[in-house]
């Protein structure tokens, strides 16, 4: 299964694909789109171009979008929104199920610490991925994001699975 992870921003919204086959996964590709234009309307535009073509390229099969926390800045929080908008909807266009994952979660499962910084993250996606080259710290939470997906949505990790577990 090829997962595509975005890490949602304004200025700059990363992006890691991961092929996952079970517990093992291989990287892929990664890297980060950087909004253009002086508007809001343009910036955003540009992220869904820019993504849009992500997913020509690697055509994946299912994508993952962090979830946005709110901080103390509203309008902030509100443009941040609207690029995370920009994420889910280029997939859901594709056709693809879209995961949304908390910040904490996906350190958790990548990291194995809900609080854990951008260096511990990009450091155990560079033990997950071995060789992998980053292209900045977007990219690296994109790919753990991705990362984060493959874990969950594993066959035999679902509720139907725990179900099925919990009649036999």
């Amino acid at each position: 299964m090829r997962i595509l992870g975005i890490d949602p921003g304004l200025r700059n919204m990363g992006w890691g694909v991961i092929d996952a086959d079970g517990s093992r996964i291989r990287h892929v590709g990664n890297g980060v789109c950087h909004s253009v234009g002086d508007d809001l309307a343009t910036r955003l535009l540009s992220l869904h171009q820019q993504l849009s073509d992500v997913m020509s390229q690697f055509h994946p099969e299912q994508a993952a979008v962090e979830n946005t926390f709110v901080n103390k800045d509203a309008v902030g929080t509100l443009k941040l929104g609207q690029a995370r908008g920009i994420a889910l909807l280029v997939p859901a266009q594709a056709g693809l199920s879209v995961g949304e994952y908390a910040p904490n979660k996906v350190k958790k499962t990548v990291v194995g610490v809900g609080h854990a910084d951008k260096r511990q993250v990009e450091h155990m996606v560079k033990l997950q991925l071995p060789g992998v080259e980053i292209n900045g710290p977007d990219a690296a939470d994109a790919l753990a994001i991705a990362i984060c997906h493959a874990h969950y949505t594993r066959p035999g990790t679902g509720l139907e699975a725990a179900l099925k577990r919990a009649s036999v």
